[in-house]
């Protein structure tokens, strides 16, 4: 069963073209960016953060000098050191050590990247940290909602210099389609022969099967029926049931007798590799 693949237009948006990746192979991989409201409370997580290390780091300079440690003229150049580490050297350790995930990316499901789809390198992420504090915490975010908001890829200034984007990693969860032998099918399946199906022909009916449910019910009786007439010719015996349950006897059939196969194979592969050992 064959699905008709749309193919883009002159006039389509510009926003479906930047949402696709060219690979090495010239294959398109869809991506998709983070929105600009995730984005947004990201951002926030980060600077939040940020602040309380830097709040930290003043409080500690002030007991500091309250117990008689530090000299009253050495605060201000401290004072500068606590704002460098929290808001430029903080900012690229965590991408770095985190390959573009902070804290703030990691509770909206985000990961920095390039705009080739590659992971950051530290002049990705200097360049970001250094635009970052001005058009974050001198700004108290302003620049970077400005900017985000009229990209198409809610990138900031600092994404721009630096060429990267916020990708979107955390997708939900497909359902997972695995069908189950009908009960009507127990006996046939201790004699059934299914060793003969083309793996081509037992992918049509894999995709057949996991969208069924999609179907109209007239297409769906249709095209049941017309696998099960190319399923029969490699089929004994045939089983005295409708068009689908035939399609999920043998599929069903087809995969334990494949799995059961491999965990075969490699039970043996490790009695061989044991005995290798010993001798």
């Amino acid at each position: 069963m064959s699905v008709p693949i749309p193919t883009a237009s002159m006039n389509s948006p510009a926003i479906s073209v930047e949402q696709e990746i060219l690979s090495g192979e010239a294959v398109a991989i869809d991506v998709q960016p983070v929105g600009f409201i995730l984005r947004a409370a990201g951002a926030a997580i980060d600077m939040l953060i940020s602040f309380l290390v830097f709040a930290t780091c003043m409080i500690l300079q002030v007991w500091l000098l309250a117990q008689g440690v530090l000299d009253m003229h050495i605060l201000p150049i401290l004072s500068i050191w606590s704002a460098v580490i929290s808001f430029l050297v903080l900012p690229i350790v965590v991408e770095m050590a985190t390959r573009g995930r902070s804290a703030g990316k990691l509770a909206v499901g985000g990961r920095v990247v390039r705009v080739d789809g590659g992971a950051i390198t530290f002049r990705h992420t200097f360049i970001r940290a250094l635009v970052g504090v001005l058009e974050i915490y001198m700004t108290l975010g302003g620049g970077a909602v400005i900017t985000g908001a009229v990209t198409a890829r809610s990138q900031r200034l600092g994404d721009l210099v630096a060429g990267t984007y916020a990708q979107r990693v955390r997708t939900p969860r497909l359902p997972r389609h695995e069908p189950h032998l009908p009960p009507s099918l127990d006996a046939w399946a201790a004699i059934a022969d299914v060793a003969r199906l083309p793996d081509r022909l037992a992918r049509r009916v894999s995709q057949f099967l996991a969208g069924a449910e999609q179907l109209s019910p007239a297409a769906r009786v249709r095209i049941a029926a017309e696998l099960a007439a190319e399923v029969s010719a490699h089929v004994s015996p045939l089983p005295p049931v409708s068009a689908e349950e035939l399609l999920v006897g043998v599929t069903v059939l087809r995969r334990e007798r494949e799995r059961r196969a491999l965990a075969i194979a490699d039970d043996r592969a490790e009695r061989l590799t044991g005995r290798r050992i010993r001798v």
